[in-house]
């Protein structure tokens, strides 16, 4: 014989459902069970809801964060500014030979006449009539194969076609006919230029530059 068992009273309920946390499957049985749900403390849900926020937070100013604002691209130097740079390395690079050193430079925006003086005299150019795809760099030797006067770094721009580029005086301050109106040579010694890192590079620009303010041809490359 199997021993008997008392029915579960209601209050047998709350005992039993006590025991559904540890015994599986009782609380499936179908045991009724008493009591509400059980709420999770108030400290414990500000802890949730603060780690959610720090969540959220950081992609919603990435969001909306500005982007950051490009620089202003940097001005034009002005015909000033160019003329001073040049100015500046005819006179401080100049060859010490005695005939074609530059004793002087002068600028006039309103005709943009650029006055270069050397021993012999001094020569006017116009650079609103220069082609500014003319510049040629070379190296040469003014006494050959003597080598008594160092070399020259000479720069040689040509006008534009049915233009002059330069009118050249003597110094009684005639006009020079020996010397070609549609070319213009502007001279350095080699040794001092050699100092300055892309020398060539930077004065062709600065002379392009202001050959194109004064109206002179910009230049391009026609291929």
């Amino acid at each position: 014989m199997f021993p008997r068992f008392k029915a579960a009273s209601e209050s047998d309920g709350v005992r039993v459902a006590s025991l559904c946390p540890s015994i599986p499957g009782v609380c499936n049985s179908g045991t009724k069970q008493v009591g509400a749900r059980r709420k999770l403390p108030l400290p414990v849900k500000a802890s949730l809801w603060a780690g959610v926020l720090m969540l959220a937070l950081p992609a919603c100013f990435a969001a909306t964060a500005p982007r950051a604002k490009k620089p202003d691209p940097k001005p034009e130097p002005t015909q000033q500014e160019l003329f001073q740079y040049i100015r500046g390395k005819l006179l401080s690079l100049t060859p010490n030979d005695g005939i074609n050193d530059t004793l002087e430079v002068a600028f006039d925006p309103a005709s943009s006449t650029l006055s270069i003086t050397q021993p012999e005299g001094h020569c006017d150019i116009f650079l609103g009539a220069i082609d500014g795809n003319s510049l040629i760099w070379e190296v040469f030797d003014p006494d050959g194969a003597n080598h008594t006067r160092p070399q020259i770094l000479r720069l040689t721009l040509t006008s534009l076609s049915g233009k002059a580029a330069r009118t050249c005086y003597d110094k009684t301050n005639q006009i020079d006919t020996t010397l070609a109106a549609n070319r213009v040579r502007l001279m350095f010694e080699l040794s001092k230029s050699d100092a300055f890192p892309n020398f060539t590079d930077k004065m062709g620009k600065a002379i392009t530059k202001l050959i194109v303010q004064c109206g002179g041809a910009p230049e391009k490359d026609p291929f």
